[in-house]
Parts: C-alpha cells; structure tokens; sequence
C-alpha cells in the first residue's frame, strides 16, 4: 500500500468495494450505494494514512532539554484503528508513560506518534510496541511504559459475540525493571487527577 500514488489507490478500493458489494448480492445502482465505493475509498485512505507518515518526521524538533527524571504520563489517549485479521475496528485508550533522561517531547507529539501507528492495520499488541519503541529510539529515556485498552469490533459483532477488552502493556528500561516505578505507574492510571 505504501508505494501507491494517491489516484491508483482511490481507483483499486473503488473496483474492491464495487466488487465485495455485488458478492453479496447488492444493488450498485440502489441509492444509497450509489457513491458507497467512493466513500469507501476515501474512508480507508484516511484510516490507513499512517502508512504514509513517519513518527520520527512527525516528532522532528519538538524535543526538548530537560534535567528533570520524574515520570512523565500522558493518559487516556484515544485510539481508533483496524484490526489487520478482519479490517473491523478496534478503539480504547492508550497510556504513556516515560522517565526522561534530559530530554522531553512536546505533549501533542504523543498523541501524533499513537496516531500514526492507529492508522494502520494493526493488532493492538503490536501496536503497543511499536508505540513504546518509537518513545525510546527517539528520547533515549531511562524507561518507557505504555498501556492500551480496547473493545474490538471482530470480538464483539462477530465470532465470539462478547463484550470484552483487551489489555496490552509493553514496559522498557526502568519500568521493567523497577518492580516501584511500575507500580507507581499502574496506580497513577486508576488515578482520578
């Protein structure tokens, strides 16, 4: 996906969608799916976009000097992404957490890195490390810990049918191997402030 030009991609999910449509029996001229191909194309090349971008890009100069080794957290990030086995979403919140080794991110540029990954095809728990690995290679801190929670669509509408979450944590450095900094961390995401 990543080496199509924007036009060729647009026109292929326009032909897939018109075609997994008609396999299941519907109408391409019925109204309402009359411009249903086209919406979906557009639909997947926003969700898809973080194929596109760079995290390291995206982070560029919004990394700062600071002598500071307090947990730096960042929580109840939305994510919103497709799973990579049915193409159906999965959303929950992620938590950040790092201790900065003299140096620090700009806060929106978490949310961006988490985005990019969410827009891609994921499975949550690679999208976790992936999340937790890009904080590290970037700032070089003494620990990186991330947290993700979410409801998966191919759970809950399909197959099994429950109503369930799914937790995945990826913990580098100090906050694998400090048994107190892991636990002050986890205590400060059931926190209410």
């Amino acid at each position: 996906m990543k080496n199509f030009e924007p036009d060729h991609f647009f026109e292929e999910i326009q032909k897939a969608s018109s075609m997994m449509l008609k396999a299941i029996g519907e109408d391409l001229k019925r109204e309402g799916l009359i411009d249903t191909p086209k919406r979906v194309a557009k639909s997947l090349q926003f969700l898809t976009k973080g194929y596109k971008e760079n995290p390291k890009d995206v982070i560029g100069d919004a990394i700062f000097h600071q002598e500071s080794t307090e947990m730096i957290l960042v929580k109840d990030v939305e994510i919103y992404s497709l799973c990579e086995h049915h193409m159906l979403p999965f959303f929950g919140k992620a938590h950040i957490a790092y201790i900065p080794n003299k140096k620090i991110i700009g806060l929106s540029k978490i949310s961006r890195v988490v985005e990019i990954f969410t827009r891609r095809l994921q499975i949550q728990e690679r999208l976790t490390d992936q999340i937790a690995n890009c904080i590290d290679e970037c700032l070089s801190p003494f620990g990186v810990a991330v947290v993700i929670k979410a409801s998966h669509m191919c759970m809950q509408m399909r197959g099994q049918d429950k109503q369930n979450k799914l937790i995945t944590t990826t913990m580098l450095g100090s906050f694998q191997t400090d048994p107190n900094l892991r636990s002050q961390f986890l205590s400060l995401l059931h926190s209410d402030f």
